[in-house]
């Protein structure tokens, strides 16, 4: 029995494996006996010898090809299928507007942002968490710095010279994709679980492999490859699939045809959000930042990140109450000595401008939450300005959201994300059924859960390996 023995010789970037991937690997690329690829062997014929390992890895976004580069620095010979013309459709898209990468916050707090799945997103976190992800990222000829948010980037900020890179590492590493393949489910005529049927343009294609990870994604941007059309394919074979729903999405509001046609499109800045308030009454822990109105309600980086329990309110009561603080920077008390404050002559509207800086779509949306007997109540006016209860009535679809919660849930998975009920069969991505917010999460959890998954396929392959040897 031969060890496969990996090395990093700490070159550089010219290393051509980078220390990162090599802790990833870590002691599962240990005792990895006869793991050389054949290069003769086509991904659609399968083998039983032990002499090959052949992994189809489904889905070419981030936690696919983490899985991928995982594998193949391993020796395993690795296949990528994705529906879409070409790899990480999503993933370009997320970084026009900068590519934020993840984020630099202790990591006690970044697994925080994870809510109910922290403690079992952690440990696949702690072995790809922010740091070891930015050396990563400077593997691959890329630099990275923290922006005042504290979130990160690569320098350049863009996703598509990252993207670029990452691929053709993964090509010289014998990472073979195949695009325009949708994953239809398995090959009725067998019983084997790793034998998949694809839709391809030539035609349906059944390609057999000794393992498979499945990296689909979720059920939000479907024209970018994450349409959750994989759910009824895992359930018919009795993994449990939680309901996909959209997660960093919008809400409804119903507003006046005025505000909607005066405000709809302006963004309301230095503002803050709370959620719910506590059975006692106490006022509601509020969220600072910013939000956007739409024709329809309200959506942003500040609503992203409250949309959760927005959602989980409206699922269950039809509709919920969020409370804006329209001056976060100022304490109630002012703000009430501030309105009771001669005006003379001036309107209402003029007085809260000039002495609370008040105007445009803030003032809109006293307007339109509060009736005119309320607005003209300097007591009731001051309140509201530190709590105006706006109602949302619906979230928006979930083609719409960032990203989406549900999805295969944990319990039916092993700690290497093997499904229970299909044996070589690996999960990773958006696929799961956890969400966080925007930021750097998302995109941090699908690569860790990749390298997680693809670490777990070398265990697989092992033990496979080891029980042929023994027999």
């Amino acid at each position: 029995m031969r060890t496969q023995r990996l090395r990093c010789d700490n070159s550089g970037p010219a290393c051509r494996l980078p220390c990162a991937i090599n802790w990833l690997i870590g002691n599962a690329r240990l005792r990895r006996p006869n793991l050389v690829p054949d290069p003769h062997r086509m991904p659609d014929q399968h083998h039983e010898s032990p002499s090959t390992a052949f992994v189809a890895v489904v889905g070419a976004g981030p936690a696919g090809l983490m899985a991928a580069e995982v594998l193949s620095r391993a020796g395993v010979r690795v296949d990528v299928f994705d529906a879409m013309p070409s790899a990480g459709r999503k993933f370009l898209l997320a970084g026009i507007g900068g590519m934020n990468i993840t984020h630099s916050e202790p990591l006690d707090a970044f697994v925080g942002r994870y809510g109910a799945r922290r403690e079992t997103l952690a440990p696949l976190i702690g072995r790809l968490g922010p740091e070891a992800l930015r050396e990563w990222v400077h593997g691959l000829g890329i630099g990275t710095f923290v922006g005042s948010s504290g979130r990160v980037f690569p320098t350049g900020m863009k996703a598509a010279p990252l993207l670029r890179a990452w691929l053709r590492r993964l090509r010289e590493a014998g990472v073979r994709l195949h695009m325009r393949h949708r994953w239809v489910g398995w090959n009725g005529s067998t019983d084997a679980l790793h034998a998949l049927r694809f839709e391809t343009p030539e035609g349906e294609r059944v390609v057999l492999a000794d393992a498979v990870v499945l990296a689909t994604g979720g059920g939000s941007w479907p024209r970018l490859g994450s349409d959750g059309t994989w759910v009824p394919l895992l359930a018919a074979r009795g993994v449990e699939v939680a309901p996909l729903k959209p997660s960093n999405c919008g809400f409804d509001a119903n507003w006046s045809a005025f505000f909607q046609e005066r405000f709809a499109g302006q963004p309301v800045k230095s503002v803050a959000i709370g959620v719910a308030c506590s059975e006692d009454g106490a006022a509601p822990p509020f969220r600072q930042g910013e939000f956007v109105v739409t024709q329809t309600g309200i959506e942003g980086s500040l609503v992203y990140a409250l949309s959760a329990p927005i959602r989980d309110a409206i699922e269950a009561d039809g509709a919920a109450t969020i409370w804006l603080d329209l001056a976060p920077g100022w304490s109630a008390q002012r703000v009430a000595e501030a309105l009771m404050r001669p005006r003379g002559a001036r309107s209402m509207s003029s007085h809260l401008q000039s002495k609370l800086h008040i105007t445009g779509v803030k003032l809109g949306l006293l307007r339109e939450c509060l009736s005119k007997d309320e607005f003209a109540d300097l007591a009731r006016l001051a309140l509201a300005i530190k709590a105006l209860p706006l109602r949302l009535t619906g979230v928006r679809p979930i083609d719409e959201a960032i990203s989406s919660a549900g999805g295969v849930a944990f319990e039916a998975l092993d700690e290497d994300l093997m499904a229970e009920r299909l044996p070589g069969v690996f999960c990773a991505g958006e696929m799961l059924d956890w969400e966080a917010p925007t930021g750097g999460y998302l995109l941090t959890a699908c690569f860790a859960s990749g390298a997680a998954a693809g670490r777990g396929v070398l265990e697989y392959l092992a033990r496979g390996s080891r029980d042929r040897s023994d027999s």
